[in-house]
């Protein structure tokens, strides 16, 4: 290679970081960070730094190319989804077996079986809310991969073990196989419910609580409306990042179908009057699929219940980490609720929470 070439080779190779650094900084037009974040302590530095990395054209390239390879040639998504046919996509936690699950398992039903011994101390009715696979209720639509074995009987032997330990857990897979016929029940795209899936949950828990333990309070009237339908893109298509330069291969949209429950007008006043003495009828906990608004759980639980409903159900941290936290606060010490409703997908059991934080007794 002559002397010239090579000039000319280092110059177009300069020239083309320099356009990759520009096209680059068009990402910090409106870039924030946290008020925290100072030059000071480093942490300004390391978020533009974070921000930079992850908008740098060439490893969007790469990562897009890569995701596209994956998804047409093996039809596969990165760890954490798994796809199944017509463009269903399914958590791959209700898929792959877990190491030393019956060990987990016994120390979860351990657990569980402490709970609820604490709520039945304080005079707190415990309502196991068994959240049945979505892989469990839309198998028709599972690919190539079938889940592990561990699976196969779950959601059957965590009502056998609830029983035995004499916790309410009504069944919640009957009422929602029988709901597909009326719309669907889970989300395409997404870990989580519809609001119709919710509602049929809430109806179900509505009517086993009436029957075996009526709220010793005054009903209250809650409407629900149904919200314009929107586009929603499910959570389990971050697994497939095609965006944006393949986004066309990403699965459709879901329609969400988004609903609000409020209190029926004309009965504020009395609301007031009835919690007068702060009492709480029942209380929610649970994990994102009573968290997240989008799916109206508590708003369905509010109406099916003829009840007001405390949420403390949190986002992103499973079933158990919000009972214990809950179990901590001074609002279960001071003022504990009639019923509590414990949503607890089945998948969970099995697994391992880090629960390090919390006194092992």
């Amino acid at each position: 290679m002559t002397r010239s070439l090579r000039i000319l080779y280092v110059a177009l190779f300069l020239a083309l970081l320099l356009c990759l650094g520009a096209w680059s900084l068009r990402s910090f037009m409106g870039f924030n960070t946290n008020s925290d974040a100072t030059l000071l302590n480093g942490k300004w530095a390391k978020a533009v730094e974070t921000h930079y990395d992850d908008e740098f054209p060439i490893k969007r390239l790469g990562t897009n190319l890569w995701a596209a390879l994956d998804f047409k040639l093996f039809n596969e998504g990165r760890p954490g989804v798994v796809l199944g046919r017509e463009q269903w996509l399914f958590s791959d936690e209700e898929f792959k077996p877990v190491a030393n699950s019956d060990h987990f398992e016994q120390e979860n039903l351990a657990l569980m079986r402490g709970v609820h011994d604490t709520l039945k101390q304080h005079g707190v009715e415990l309502v196991l809310a068994i959240v049945p696979a979505k892989a469990r209720l839309y198998a028709e639509y599972i690919g190539e991969q079938a889940p592990a074995s561990l699976h196969t009987g779950l959601y059957n032997e965590f009502h056998a073990q609830a029983r035995q330990a004499d916790i309410f857990a009504p069944d919640l897979l009957t009422p929602l196989l029988q709901a597909k016929e009326r719309g669907q029940v889970f989300l395409r795209t997404d870990t989580h419910w519809t609001p119709l899936g919710a509602e049929v949950v809430a109806q179900q828990l509505g009517a086993a609580v009436a029957k075996k333990s009526p709220l010793r309070a005054e009903p209250q009237h809650f409407i629900t409306e149904t919200e314009q339908s929107t586009p929603y893109k499910g959570d389990l298509t971050s697994f497939l990042p095609l965006d944006p330069l393949f986004s066309d291969l990403l699965p459709a949209p879901d329609t969400l179908h988004k609903r609000t429950t409020r209190v029926a007008e004309g009965v504020a006043d009395s609301d007031e009057a009835l919690f007068a003495d702060n009492e709480i009828p029942v209380a929610l906990v649970g994990t994102s699929y009573s968290a997240n608004p989008n799916w109206n759980f508590m708003g369905a639980l509010q109406q099916a219940l003829q009840s007001d409903v405390v949420n403390y159900a949190e986002n992103g941290h499973g079933p158990l980490r919000p009972m214990l936290k809950y179990l901590q606060t001074d609002a279960f010490k001071n003022t504990p609720p009639q019923l509590l409703i414990w949503e607890f997908p089945e998948r969970y059991l099995p697994m391992k929470s880090d629960l390090s934080e919390f006194d092992p007794q």
